[in-house]
């Protein structure tokens, strides 16, 4: 097996995840004939806003998840959060709604991203302790 192997595999379906995102907005933007911010067309706004909380998250979370992976984390875990991540990630832009604040989805890819970013973190914290 290669570096970052469990990380890859993760990297790889969130990266569609995001491909699905990107091409929601490019055609939201075809129909609306926008092409800069939403123009006031609440469904643009929103897709816009759906692909903008993916890529403000998921990037670091990866990142994270490399660096411990590098640094001999359990696989087990690994898996664990990359699939939480990945539900999370497919769910969150069903919940995100601008009439909305409240949906089940939304509150599933919320907590759902956050838990590994806190996991990931936490054992990134105690590698770096530990390599003292």
């Amino acid at each position: 097996m290669g570096p970052f192997q469990v990380t890859v595999l993760y990297a790889a379906l969130l990266a569609a995840v995001g491909v699905v995102l990107i091409f929601r907005v490019i055609a939201v933007r075809a129909r609306t004939r926008v092409s800069i911010l939403h123009g006031d067309d609440m469904e643009l706004a929103q897709e816009i806003r759906r692909h903008g909380n993916f890529f403000e998250h998921v990037p670091f979370v990866l990142v994270l998840m490399a660096l411990v992976e590098a640094n001999g984390a359990n696989q087990l875990i690994l898996h664990a959060m990359g699939t939480i991540l990945v539900i999370a990630r497919i769910a969150q832009p069903f919940g995100l709604h601008h009439d909305r604040i409240m949906h089940p989805l939304r509150v599933v890819g919320s907590v759902g991203t956050l838990l590994p970013l806190v996991v990931f973190g936490s054992i990134a914290l105690w590698q770096a302790i530990d390599a003292f």
